[in-house]
């Protein structure tokens, strides 16, 4: 019987992994795990093509949210720590025999921080590196604020769109587009805030020189480890520029692969 309840486990555990996390270009032989998380509204499509162009060493997946891609079914989720916990749950099979690391741009940055800190307070576990792009930390007084969303108007909704910076300026010229986009923007900046709490691991954020982000400086004050700040030409979509998107993989790569190697070895 205990033989069949691990069994029943291990298919759980595998039907959870490939439901929440998309791999695209699986690499057995890779000896580091790179754990994308996307921007508001997003799918999992653009960080998981990132595993056919890196390197060899990195294995690439990425974070597939409720309500969106083979997930379009499920309801949008509405509370960071049911978020977290389904990520955890899916991801520590993942991380089990391999370093990680984890890559969110905008509102990723900011459920990869929170599962970070899951992973820590709960498994003592924390990513080699934690990348983030375009976003400040919950504790920052540039943190956006975030109104009841049941009392605004259609306006003020796209007004708030804007101004939290996670949503592609060429969906508001569509309506139809805004329109069957605003559900699942709305569930994905409808996260509670969090009080400031440190890491032990290097930290890089990556930002536009005229993103509408302020205060990323304040990363600093969530880890122990060094922290470094890339400023790139553009807005809160600069990563989209393929120079830029070269930057941050070559980067990343020049981070992780020393590391990998010397675990490896």
């Amino acid at each position: 019987m205990r033989k069949i309840y691990k069994h029943l486990y291990k298919i759980g555990s595998t039907y959870a992994k490939l439901k929440v996390f998309n791999c695209l270009y699986p690499k057995p032989n890779a000896i580091f795990k790179l754990i994308c998380f996307p921007w508001a509204g997003s799918g999992s499509t653009y960080f998981a093509k990132w595993g056919q162009s890196i390197c060899d060493t990195l294995e690439v997946s990425c974070l597939r949210l409720a309500g969106r891609e083979s997930r379009l079914e499920e309801p949008f989720a509405k509370d960071i720590n049911h978020v977290v916990e389904e990520i955890i749950h899916a991801l520590l099979p993942i991380i089990q025999d391999k370093p990680f690391a984890f890559f969110g741009h905008s509102l990723g940055s900011y459920i990869a921080f929170m599962t970070s800190l899951h992973l820590k307070e709960k498994y003592k576990l924390e990513p080699t590196h934690l990348f983030v792009s375009s976003m400040t930390t919950p504790h920052s007084k540039a943190w956006p604020k975030i109104p009841k969303l049941n009392e605004l108007t259609e306006e003020e909704i796209n007004s708030l769109l804007i101004e939290f910076g996670g949503t592609p300026m060429s969906i508001f010229g569509d309506e139809q587009i805004l329109r069957e986009s605003i559900p699942k923007l709305l569930a994905d900046i409808h996260f509670d805030k969090l009080s400031k709490a440190v890491l032990a691991c290097d930290l890089t954020c990556f930002v536009g020189s005229e993103d509408i982000v302020k205060d990323v400086e304040a990363w600093k004050d969530t880890t122990n480890g060094t922290v470094d700040i890339h400023v790139l030409p553009g807005n809160h979509f600069y990563l989209l520029e393929p120079d830029n998107e070269n930057f941050i993989k070559n980067y990343i790569t020049k981070c992780l692969e020393p590391l990998a190697f010397s675990d490896y070895f």
